[in-house]
């Protein structure tokens, strides 16, 4: 036997170069770590592969009769996004050997029921499963080197069966702290049975996303109370649709019609404002608006008689200090014996960090609840589990459209688990 070592500064790239001179014949003996990653340096890794000196000659007379022929320039791929390719398409073709060999573990011969007396494998059917064997060791070998390289940075050792659900939860827009944090949390309390099997892995992982997510189950006003519920957040988030959406809800679709009342603080745009009269036109709802900070209790005693009272407010920048604190003057002035819940409403659209940015703005509000619209607009949802699990605030609402008021979801762990996890 041969010893061969190529180097390259990840094991897969030493591995393609492998590849590329002796084929798939070789064996590979070891991996390791030549030259630690420094400032001005990248790692060096290095692979030792044996391999029989017959095969070597054969292989590197094809070699020299087909020459390696590169992709057209069109057809090719950023390096990181070709090793997220072939890293799924490793653990496809893992599942469909997983499942060849289960077909030739049958107890069965050619469709005859087994007996009690021994039976015998044909020599074809011996040398098939050796040949399935083979490839998927060398299947797992690939993975493993793969994900490697992909793995998260934790002292943990983490199996390649997270391999494809780290990616997807990496792609959907979850913090990489918050990711790694859940990693951790899994591979701490989970069987280590349970790790081999890539569906466990993804059942748990979501399970636990299910317990981890804080949310605020809908209730309803008790006997002789009122709930009094303020919208605050960015411009254009929607929240002139979403007090639109809830009045109706509360209105019209629960099984008590509940008397609602709306009080509208956004004077700055006349058009939130005539917009949301209209919806209190079409639903026969009191309306109140307020311009000074002093009117706020006068506007909440004036619809005392509601069940509900739905606040809508000025759209702002998250940095527009002078707006968030007449809001904030509104809540100071409240005199009245209600409660005011405050709802901060925000996009699922946008990146964590201008969630984050957003919510450490209205902050100062006190924020009791959070509400995401525009789920209709994005695929990734881990910028909202992010946001909630770092700052700790329940979810109560999401809003899936524009349709009022079809288009609005009580939050609950369930909805969220399948809305986040789409492809499990």
């Amino acid at each position: 036997m041969k010893i061969l070592t190529f180097t390259g500064r990840t094991p897969s790239e030493a591995l393609k170069k492998a590849k590329l001179e002796i084929g798939d014949e070789g064996m590979l003996i070891e991996t390791r770590e030549v030259q630690k990653k420094a400032l001005g340096k990248s790692a060096m890794y290095e692979i030792v592969i044996g391999i029989e000196e017959s095969e070597l000659k054969n292989q590197k007379s094809v070699n020299s009769e087909f020459a390696y022929a590169p992709k057209p320039l069109h057809r090719q791929k950023p390096i990181k996004q070709e090793s997220e390719d072939v890293l799924f398409n490793i653990s496809s073709a893992a599942q469909q050997i997983s499942k060849i060999s289960d077909v030739t573990n049958t107890d069965l011969e050619y469709g005859i029921p087994k007996s009690s007396a021994p039976v015998v494998e044909p020599k074809e059917l011996k040398e098939i499963k050796s040949e399935i064997n083979k490839l998927g060791d060398k299947v797992k070998l690939i993975q493993n080197m793969f994900w490697d390289e992909k793995a998260p940075s934790i002292e943990t050792s983490i199996p390649p069966e997270f391999a494809e659900i780290y990616r997807l939860a990496s792609q959907s827009g979850m913090s990489k702290d918050h990711l790694e944090n859940i990693m951790r949390i899994t591979l701490e309390h989970m069987p280590n049975k349970m790790k081999e099997n890539s569906s466990t892995v993804k059942r748990y992982f979501q399970t636990l996303l299910r317990k981890m997510i804080p949310i605020r189950l809908e209730s309803t006003p008790t006997l002789g109370s009122k709930k009094v519920i303020m919208l605050v957040g960015p411009t254009g988030v929607g929240k002139t649709t979403s007090i639109a959406k809830l009045a109706a809800r509360y209105s019209y679709l629960m099984e008590k019609k509940y008397k609602v009342g709306l009080v509208v603080l956004d004077t700055y745009r006349i058009g939130a404002v005539e917009q949301l009269m209209q919806y209190a036109r079409m639903m026969k709802l009191g309306i109140e608006t307020v311009v000074d900070p002093a009117d706020f209790s006068t506007a909440l005693n004036s619809l005392r008689h509601c069940d509900y009272i739905l606040i809508d407010t000025m759209g702002s920048s998250p940095y527009d200090k002078g707006k968030i604190e007449k809001i904030y003057e509104c809540l100071e002035a409240n005199d009245t014996e209600y409660n005011v819940d405050v709802v901060l409403v925000m996009p699922s659209s946008i990146k964590y960090e201008d969630l984050k940015a957003t919510y450490d703005n209205f902050a100062t509000l006190n924020i009791d609840t959070m509400m995401f619209t525009k789920l209709d607009e994005t695929r990734g949802f881990g910028n909202i589990f992010s946001l909630a699990y770092e700052t700790k605030k329940p979810i109560s609402y999401f809003s899936v459209g524009q349709e009022v008021p079809e288009d609005l979801v009580r939050a609950s762990s369930d909805f969220f688990s399948r809305m986040f996890t789409p492809w499990f």
